[in-house]
């Protein structure tokens, strides 16, 4: 099978083709062809990752050494299961996450019935659906430990990003009253997804306008609870992207069903090729994507 590694940890241009043995799926275990995946901001940041601190991160993810295949989001097809799986068959239209191993710049991955894996959303193309998992999983994880509660005032810092525009519209899900800080570019489409009120970030600082807030998340890991602390309410949580969280199948279920019924719904800036993943990397670097990069695998209809 074709699968994209890093050769080089670095630039882009470290990524290249090379061609790998087709994963075989164990008992417990679905073989799924992919058809999309995306560019994250954490496959950027691991890609560009200098050593020592690549072998720390690389104890998590089965190493980080040369050759190494990244990507962690996907949606494709069910190819063949394992003897012990109950939930899938082939010819499913599928949707996940390969967690910390990454493995999903490939045409073929092996992962458990168990992770984080589910039905993609009957509403959407597989290009949408590769870029739920992760952003969408992280926004959900972090708002729930913040114990969000309708008509409470959130500011989401970052509200652009991947990670942001999912936190948007959760929180008007959650019946919170949001407001979304991003750059002027973005102001009125972030509006668009649900915002009730926008800050440009590069005209106005949201630490001095005389508002205070119930819960403010930073979605793109840029700011501190010190920062906030004139404008944060007593109480108030602030929230970060830089804590940790965890994939759980509930998670991407209740994604799944509330972009079902229209209530939030995934954001792609780009989609490119699987040929140039290159130039996604290179956007991706620039720090300005807004929502999600999709990545073509196979192209299709859906």
């Amino acid at each position: 099978m074709k699968a994209i590694v890093v050769s080089r940890y670095g630039p882009p241009e470290g990524l290249k083709f090379v061609d790998l043995d087709k994963s075989i799926p164990k008992e417990n275990e679905v073989c799924v062809r992919i058809h999309a995946t995306s560019v994250t901001a954490g496959d950027a940041m691991l890609r560009r990752m200098k050593l020592p601190l690549r072998w720390i991160m690389g104890l998590f993810m089965g190493g980080l050494g040369k050759n190494k295949v990244l990507g962690h989001e996907f949606a494709g097809v069910v190819e063949s299961v394992g003897d012990e799986v109950s939930q899938y068959q082939p010819g499913d239209q599928v949707f996940g996450s390969t967690g910390m191993k990454g493995g999903a710049y490939a045409e073929f991955i092996c992962v458990s019935e168990d992770s984080m894996i589910a039905m993609m959303p009957a509403n959407l193309t597989f290009e949408e659906a590769a870029a739920i998992p992760i952003g969408g999983n992280t926004a959900l994880h972090i708002l729930k430990t913040g114990s969000l509660q309708a008509e409470q005032n959130v500011l989401i810092y970052g509200a652009s990003g991947s990670v942001g525009s999912y936190a948007v519209q959760l929180a008007k899900y959650f019946g919170a009253n949001v407001t979304g800080v991003c750059s002027t570019r973005n102001l009125k489409w972030v509006k668009e997804i649900g915002a009730d009120e926008t800050i440009d970030y590069t005209q106005d600082d949201f630490t001095k306008n005389g508002k205070s807030y119930d819960v403010i998340f930073d979605a793109v890991g840029k700011i501190s609870r010190s920062l906030c602390k004139n404008v944060l309410r007593e109480n108030g949580a602030f929230l970060t992207v830089r804590s940790t969280t965890k994939e759980t199948q509930e998670n991407l279920l209740l994604l799944k069903d509330l972009i079902e019924r229209g209530k939030i719904r995934p954001i792609i800036d780009r989609i490119y090729t699987f040929n140039q993943i290159t130039d996604a990397h290179s956007y991706a670097d620039t720090g300005h994507k807004k929502g999600n990069i999709a990545i073509t695998v196979i192209p299709s209809q859906k």
